[in-house]
């Protein structure tokens, strides 16, 4: 058994505390089984949330059944998969999907998943073509598998680099597996879920990729790009040697 670190990095905790301060604890994800967490997890690459939940309904609704879906012609499938990002790519990667799981275990079902770890589970679902740490993380952390995982997305890569958790070459595996180190062991799969819903709304909300909210961040004391960032804007505002109104107070009247 590896020995806990004399000095453990509570730098997550004090994170994660910060952001439930700020942004109030998120609402309780609505648990779905493997294999419709899987569907939806393959579709959302690069597609909002709102959206990907829209064309997750629309999917239940015109093909009532995923044996159904699976039997669709691809046409049928990426018509279906309008409002998407890469439509046409996806219906074939999902169909494709289907088709394989069913030859492999006789039925359209993840369930028989929760008999093994989960690494090996993860492993089996990388196997598919367009799935990655970040789907596979996705599918035993969010489903009713609920395995500890980080799902790391675009917004998790973009805080913990600016955070200096990670390197910024550093991908969705390496990213997580950092982050299963600072986790405490004692957060559970709900809290590393948790986790993710606070780095994601954050990253919508403040943290941005274009125009972040740095002065308003309630991690900047943490953040060195935070820091750096106020700096230039402040050298930006008052450069040196330039008086400003706030460099002088005024002279007292007489």
């Amino acid at each position: 058994m590896q020995a806990a670190p004399l000095f453990p990095d509570v730098r997550l905790e004090e994170l994660h505390q910060r952001l439930l301060v700020h942004y109030g604890r998120p609402p309780e994800r609505e648990v779905w089984d493997p294999l419709t967490q899987f569907i939806y997890s393959l579709l959302s690459s690069r597609t909002k949330t709102e959206t990907t939940h829209q064309v997750l309904r629309h999917l239940q609704s015109r093909f009532q059944r995923w044996e159904t879906l699976r039997d669709a012609p691809i046409a049928e499938i990426e018509d279906a998969l309008q409002a998407i990002t890469f439509a046409e790519r996806k219906a074939i990667q999902l169909k494709t999907a289907l088709q394989q799981i069913t030859e492999r275990y006789g039925s359209l079902s993840l369930d028989f998943l929760r008999r093994y770890q989960t690494e090996k589970i993860r492993a089996w679902l990388e196997h598919f073509e367009g799935v990655g740490p970040k789907t596979s993380a996705a599918v035993v952390n969010f489903s009713t598998l609920r395995r500890r995982a980080i799902c790391v997305d675009s917004h998790h890569l973009r805080v913990t680099q600016r955070l200096g958790f990670v390197a910024k070459s550093a991908d969705a595996r390496e990213t997580e597996a950092r982050l299963m180190e600072m986790a405490p062991p004692t957060w559970s799969a709900p809290m590393l879920d948790e986790h993710h819903m606070l780095i994601k709304l954050h990253g919508q909300r403040l943290c941005t990729f274009a125009d972040p909210k740095c002065a308003v961040c309630p991690l900047q004391e943490q953040c060195p790009t935070g820091s750096s960032n106020l700096s230039t804007r402040n050298r930006t505002k008052h450069p040196a040697g330039k008086a400003t109104s706030e460099t002088f107070a005024k002279p007292l009247a007489k």
